[in-house]
């Protein structure tokens, strides 16, 4: 099945003076924008056939930048710069199109709109209403040759804008966060819950496209922060209804786990090669990725399915609710401040029954019960500054116990599966045990921190 990829150039400057327009370079977003769509051109196999790009300087430029990203591949050397390409009528690039070589089966085509559109168009009912600068499509083609193809005939396997495969892009143009300096408890509240939900809601393409891992992390993080609010005002006064929702909000949270621990595995990975030969390497990292793939694949069934579009909704309208400001009025700081010393104390107390015998789960305990601790005293942050300041090295440490584990809980998984390969078990073994030296190193830390309430 031939596979067709149309790329819009990235940002360009405008024309002036003596420049024309197929003179014009691109501008320094544009160049950033090339850049983010290098590893999504890889992962969908764009760079494996051929490639053609208009003889323009932006077309040249947008592919330079995609080859600084990926230099193995030679992108530059391989490609055909084509003055046929430097088109803005659809008809003129079908033409084009048709006109290709039956061997060719595999096309990535760096051109202009409205050109790509409308070739885009013609190919598939589905296709969208706008190509964004830097923006790349994929079409699937019915298994008949080039001069051959008819209207609607094709399928859009995928679409990607350049915002949507770099969080770094797509900061840019974020949900702006409320100034909530001056805001009483109630609104401040409310002010955060309402941006939270915004960006999540903002960040889930990021996420369907899988590109960069920052985009689930964000998500992530929004979501239990959100959550986390949720259950410190459930911890200091009645909200009717806000249980069963945030028990909806951890599940959704809870579901992106696993691809999570696999992308801070993977960077660690890539930071730090493991202790293993080339081929138990390379087993592991065909292991760890296929595992990624199948769950964000199951991410992203979740993320499509009607019922989570209507428990987002249903989110969004509980917060604006009147009842829900009702409730959010009865607050108090000093109600606030009897919670915080309930939970401080309460940590204090695990802190001080930790062991060296003690299990992982207790650390893993104590990091949740500091992570609410810290969520409540955000709700009042003026009051509670140098508290919380002196919180992050406590949270860095169990957070670095958590993620050794989690290591270790991958490693273990990869041994199982790796059933007839003895030598790579005792690898595994070997690179395990170094880790647990490291966790207990760790440990001991945590368990010399001086109490919170001290």
């Amino acid at each position: 099945m031939p596979e067709l990829y149309l790329m819009r150039h990235a940002k360009a400057k405008r024309a002036r003076g003596d420049m024309t327009d197929h003179q014009r370079p691109l501008r320094k977003r544009g160049r950033r924008q090339a850049a983010a769509m290098a590893q999504a051109l890889q992962r969908w196999q764009a760079p494996e056939g051929e490639i053609h790009v208009s003889d323009a300087a932006r077309t040249r430029e947008t592919l330079d930048e995609i080859a600084g990203q990926l230099p193995e591949l030679s992108l530059v050397e391989r490609a055909r710069f084509n003055k046929a390409l430097y088109t803005f009528d659809g008809q003129a690039l079908l033409a084009w199109l048709k006109a290709l070589p039956d061997e060719a089966d595999r096309v990535l085509v760096i051109g202009h709109n409205p050109a790509l559109l409308e070739l885009a168009h013609w190919l598939c009912g589905e296709a969208p209403q706008a190509l964004p600068t830097g923006s790349l499509l994929h079409v699937t083609l019915p298994d008949t040759p080039w001069p051959a193809l008819e209207q609607h005939c094709a399928e859009l396997a995928a679409s990607l804008t350049p915002e949507e495969a770099s969080h770094a892009l797509f900061k840019r143009n974020t949900p702006a966060p409320p100034d909530l300096n001056k805001a009483g408890l109630a609104r401040r509240i409310r002010g955060l819950l309402e941006h939270q939900y915004l960006m999540v809601r903002a960040l889930e393409p990021g996420v369907t496209a899988g590109v960069d891992p920052e985009f689930l992390h964000q998500y992530r993080v929004n979501l239990r922060r959100s959550r986390a609010i949720g259950e410190s005002v459930l911890a200091t006064t009645k909200v009717s209804g806000l249980k069963k929702r945030l028990k909806r909000l951890k599940r959704r949270a809870q579901a992106t786990s696993e691809l999570r621990d696999l992308d801070v595995f993977l960077e660690s990975l890539a930071e730090t090669p493991p202790p293993l030969s080339p081929r138990s390497h390379q087993a592991l990292q065909r292991w760890l990725q296929a595992c990624h793939r199948g769950q964000h694949e199951a991410l992203c069934q979740q993320l499509s399915a009607s019922d989570y579009a209507e428990e987002m909704q249903a989110w969004q309208g509980f917060i604006a609710s009147g009842d829900f400001r009702k409730a959010l009025r009865k607050l108090s700081s000093k109600r606030i401040e009897a919670v915080l010393a309930e939970r401080i104390a309460r940590h204090d107390g695990d802190l001080a029954a930790l062991s060296c015998d003690s299990a992982d789960a207790a650390f893993h305990e104590l990091r949740k019960s500091m992570k609410r601790i810290r969520y409540l005293a955000e709700l009042d942050p003026k009051r509670h500054r140098a508290f919380l300041s002196g919180l992050k090295r406590r949270q860095s440490l169990l957070g670095d116990v958590q993620d050794l584990c989690t290591r270790q809980a991958w490693i273990d998984a990869f041994s199982a599966s790796s059933r007839n390969a003895p030598r790579r078990k005792q690898e595994c073994a070997a690179w395990r045990s170094a880790l647990e030296e490291q966790k207990q190193a760790l440990r001991d830390e945590v368990m010399a921190l001086a109490p919170l309430g001290a």
